[in-house]
């Protein structure tokens, strides 16, 4: 027989997860009082990350089609202590405009005294562990590196530059791993000073993969001190590469110094004080579009070729542009959370609504400099081939200007990034192939 305690913890979020109410019982259980709880918390804080990345989607999923959902879980004290409990999450409905709407969830808990935390700890997926490197190092990013680099080689291969020597896929492969450690660094040090600044422990959205942040030391999947020797040591892998690169060839050493003291400084001081160029209106927007854009096209092929080239950098202009719409549409969600703590971007100084324009700039831009760079022939025919990536921008345009305040927004925020990818592949394929 379990054993359950009387007090009965009642807490309802709105579909976000943010705390609304917050009863006696939910205070003593889980050592929060309701001012600390209502509107400043989300409900995931009182879960063990495990629990809110692989089980919480879908216990919501069956309370909003089933009408409720039971179970068991460990939660977590305001002391780090962990809780084993009962756990039954029913939805809120409200009736707008005459129509019956979801708007958000009530969770009753109550804790088991016959059984351990580890007793009631749901068991982790196969692919837990795999999600969560992802979480950490925010992986699904890794594309803003990888279209510019391979964009680069294919163009500098293909008659972009007068280059004789063959194509080296050693030397490619050591500047793709470089590129993509040193994009990794930039990633982990980025969150590791937001959270120091307290940009993403004040947000208060749900947990969102594409904006907020990794969350990672928030879902304790990581200490603040292992995310940033996680950073320092992705940085020294992309050090090593470089000094590999520089013992093959000896007259690129001042070069390849140069570009990657920017893309390591750029990517570090994007969040890292004392320049923060985030909090700056448009300085923060500025170097991510130029250092995944024309700055790491140009450097690429420097480090292939050992030939600076002006054109190489013009090339790495659309898809910066891009980039820079992935870093926009992300921006949204946080405004909020970044004002409050001095993270004060374009799209916090236009405001949301304002910001959808932006948005709109970005992606037509990408695409009026590419039919510029061919009607100047830095860019073959074959680079209009992008142009069928279009209608998707045109979608997303649309989308932004629909969801820019609502939740649904995450999916356009996901789909900026595959848009970009789609866009890149395209303009890589024609310029290879046609």
């Amino acid at each position: 027989m379990e054993n359950s305690s009387n007090t009965k913890s009642v807490i309802t979020c709105d579909m976000e997860g943010r705390v609304e109410t917050f009863n006696k019982g939910a205070e003593e259980i889980f050592g929060y009082t309701s001012d600390e709880a209502i509107g400043k918390m989300r409900v995931s804080n009182f879960s063990p990350g495990n629990v809110v990345l692989s089980h919480v989607a879908n216990w919501l999923k069956i309370a909003t089609e089933k009408g409720e959902y039971k179970s068991e879980s460990t939660f977590v004290h305001k002391d780090g202590s962990l809780i084993p409990a009962k756990i039954k999450i029913t939805p809120n409905y409200k009736n707008i405009n005459g129509k019956k709407v979801q708007v958000g969830y009530c969770g009753q808990t109550t804790r088991i005294e016959n059984k351990t935390p580890e007793e009631t700890m749901p068991t982790n997926p196969w692919w837990f562990k795999l999600l969560s490197g992802l979480v950490i190092t925010r992986l699904p990013f890794l594309s803003a590196t990888w279209i510019p680099v391979i964009l680069a080689t294919v163009w500098a291969y293909n008659g972009g530059i007068e280059f004789s020597a063959p194509f080296n896929w050693v030397l490619f492969s050591i500047v793709f791993a470089g590129a993509s450690f040193l994009h990794l660094s930039a990633n982990t040090f980025n969150d590791y000073f937001d959270w120091k600044s307290g940009a993403d422990k004040i947000n208060n959205d749900y947990f969102l993969q594409y904006s907020g942040g990794s969350r990672a030391i928030e879902l304790g999947l990581i200490s603040v001190k292992g995310l940033f020797r996680l950073a320092s040591i992705f940085l020294a892998l992309a050090t090593f590469c470089g000094f590999i690169i520089m013992f093959l060839s000896p007259s690129k050493i001042y070069g390849l110094f140069t570009y990657g003291l920017i893309g390591a400084g750029g990517g570090i001081f994007y969040t890292a004080p004392p320049f923060r160029f985030s909090s700056r209106k448009g300085l923060g927007e500025l170097s991510i579009g130029l250092l995944f854009g024309p700055i790491m096209t140009m450097g690429v092929v420097f480090a292939l070729t050992g030939i600076h080239s002006i054109e190489a950098f013009y090339i790495g202009i659309p898809v910066g542009l891009l980039t820079t719409a992935i870093l926009w549409v992300n921006q949204f969600p946080d405004t909020p959370s970044d004002i409050a703590t001095g993270k004060i971007h374009l799209v916090a100084t236009l405001g949301t609504k304002n910001a959808r324009w932006g948005y709109l700039l970005l992606i037509g831009s990408s695409f009026s400099t590419i039919y510029f760079l061919f009607s100047n022939q830095i860019l073959p025919s074959g680079s209009l081939l992008m142009m069928y990536s279009i209608p998707v921008g045109i979608y997303l345009i649309k989308k932004v200007f629909d969801d820019f305040e609502k939740r649904e927004l995450a999916t356009t925020c996901a789909n900026t990034i595959y848009f970009h990818m789609l866009a890149g592949l395209l303009l890589i394929i024609g310029i290879s192939f046609f």
